[in-house]
């Protein structure tokens, strides 16, 4: 776990979110799914004017009404008072009333008639016979606002199909123009900004229109439990804030630099300055883009002007770069550290060791006779695994361990930030792709065992963030590796079947089998990894099994 001094920031209590429930009232059409959505009032204290699904704050009175609703065996308590809410949200918002009488029948529109949406609901349906149809609502995503936002909800989103016969009716006090939209059109209007909706509004919708009847929607919110839960974080991307659920490719990033969710990082890749990511971590990236880099390669400072700086990966020859990451440190770098001896990672150490008034110590492991040749290096001196390098100064320590991991090349290593809990991950683990393993140098099976290693330093080191070489730092880094792990064992299973379908092919008949779910024009860099693959596979003998 990062040491709170090293934060970059004060930390804020976000304020606590209120229990509140929303409800997606869907109907089929020849076109899709559509869903009812209304617009917020202008002068609204949360998302005003933006187009909404009707919802509400949880009440104490929804959690007493279990006795005038219907419910599924597998409704719980909490659940059932979920759909309550979301029942009694949309009647009062719109006049929708998911409700039946003792015989089996629909609430229709004399009963709504006789109904006050301005007195409670659940004792007025008693009196007319009438039982909350809470077994037809069912949760389909819990949202929690952001922490950053002053006023904050803990949100369950419910899904309904919309009751045959009845005509939503704004109560044009807090919704306006209800309005039945396909997800994709909702989308569409509001990327035309004629149709302002909030975050979580525009994700859900974006997973709602992967569904070709609401149906399918209901099944698969069969199991009880959302089918999403997030808390999304924002930072800055262009000057404007932007925001992101825990699987977007930013969220550990901000997880990382602004814990309590304050709106204080530059997303931007601005390779003309270095960006601090905590009191101690800095991160500088070299102006190489590409389609093997990503955004460029990630060099880090770890250190402090009181304890000089460790330089893991000063990149590629690029004066410019190099000159940075020096500046960055105020020349008091005490020793540099290369993940492993790839073009984009290693050549620099040289030009930055000379820029040194007192030349640091080159560190690493020297290339194995397999690499190739422009990926040579030779280290001051070798790391051996689970070797410390540390810095300290006015009573603080910095300290990396070197963790052995081959498999992208054989001479890669980790480095775990101790005090931290940090991993910085070389190209073993990157954020937004997956890792070439190129034989000779490269090894699958090696890499699938490095992998299990990363799973074990996480354990002992508490870590929870990755800092890839390439990308934005990844959090859950122990869920990130078993993901990249799954992936790999996934493409292995679909390389052993075009093995099978084609015992005779050639790599290149194997390839478009195997990476079809990559563009043609990546298959030439996907073959290296597509050789790895076979080689682990020959040697275990599974494409015989």
């Amino acid at each position: 776990m990062v040491r709170t001094t090293q934060h970059l920031h004060p930390q804020i209590e976000p304020a606590r979110p209120r229990p509140a429930a929303t409800v997606l009232l869907l109907r089929d059409t020849p076109q899709g799914i559509e869903v009812l959505m209304t617009r917020r009032s202008a002068t609204a204290s949360f998302a005003p004017g933006a187009y909404v699904f009707p919802g509400g704050t949880i009440d104490a009175a929804d959690s007493q009404a279990h006795a005038y609703a219907t419910r599924r065996a597998t409704q719980s308590d909490e659940r059932l008072t979920q759909a309550i809410a979301a029942i009694r949200e949309s009647f009062e918002e719109l006049g929708v009333l998911i409700a039946r009488h003792a015989d089996g029948r629909a609430a229709d529109a004399s009963d709504i008639a006789a109904l006050d949406r301005h007195q409670p609901l659940a004792a007025q349906c008693a009196q007319r016979g009438l039982l909350l149809a809470a077994d037809d609502v069912y949760l389909l995503a819990h949202w929690i606002t952001d922490r950053d936002l002053p006023r904050r909800f803990d949100v369950q989103f419910l899904v309904a199909r919309m009751p045959e016969g009845q005509t939503p009716v704004a109560d044009e006090t807090e919704q306006f123009e209800p309005s039945w939209v396909r997800p994709a059109q909702a989308l569409e209007r509001h990327e035309a900004g004629t149709f302002f909706m909030i975050f979580p509004t525009i994700r859900t919708l974006q997973r709602l229109a992967k569904f070709e009847s609401v149906q399918a929607v209901l099944d698969a919110c069969a199991g009880e439990q959302p089918l999403w839960t997030s808390c999304p974080r924002a930072g800055f991307v262009n000057g404007a804030d932007s925001r992101y659920m825990e699987s977007d490719m930013p969220f550990g990033e901000l997880a990382l630099v602004s814990p309590d969710g304050q709106l204080v990082h530059h997303l931007d890749w601005r390779v003309g300055q270095p960006v601090p990511l905590l009191k101690n971590v800095t991160r500088i990236t070299a102006p190489n883009p590409g389609v093997m880099t990503g955004p460029g390669t990630n060099s880090y400072l770890i250190g402090d002007p009181a304890t000089g700086y460790i330089a893991i990966d000063p990149g590629p020859n690029e004066p410019e770069h190099i000159e940075r990451i020096w500046r960055a440190a105020n020349g008091d770098i005490r020793a540099i550290v290369c993940t492993h001896s790839h073009a984009d990672h290693s050549p620099g150490a040289r030009p930055l060791q000379a820029l040194c008034a007192k030349p640091p110590l080159i560190l690493g492991l020297p290339s194995a006779p397999t690499a190739r040749a422009a990926s040579e290096f030779t280290p001051d001196r070798s790391l051996a695994d689970g070797e410390d390098v540390s810095v300290e100064g006015a009573g603080v320590k910095h300290t990396l361990r070197a963790i052995h991991t081959p498999g992208h090349a054989a001479n890669h290593l980790c480095l775990v930030l101790v005090e931290d809990g940090l991993l910085f991950s070389g190209d073993h683990v990157l954020n937004g792709s997956t890792t070439i393993v190129d034989p000779p140098d490269g090894n699958m099976s090696d890499y699938l065992d490095s992998l299990a290693k990363l799973t074990a330093a996480c354990g002992q080191y508490g870590i929870e963030f990755i800092l890839p070489a390439h990308g934005h730092v990844l959090g859950f880094a122990t869920q990130a590796i078993a993901q990249l792990k799954a992936h790999r064992l996934q493409r292995e299973a679909k390389v052993i079947a075009a093995m099978q379908a084609l015992p005779h092919g050639s790599m290149q008949d194997w390839v478009g089998v195997a990476y079809n779910d990559v563009p043609p024009r990546m298959w030439p860099i996907a073959m290296r990894s597509l050789l790895a693959h076979v080689q682990r596979i020959e040697s275990l003998g599974l494409a015989a099994l």
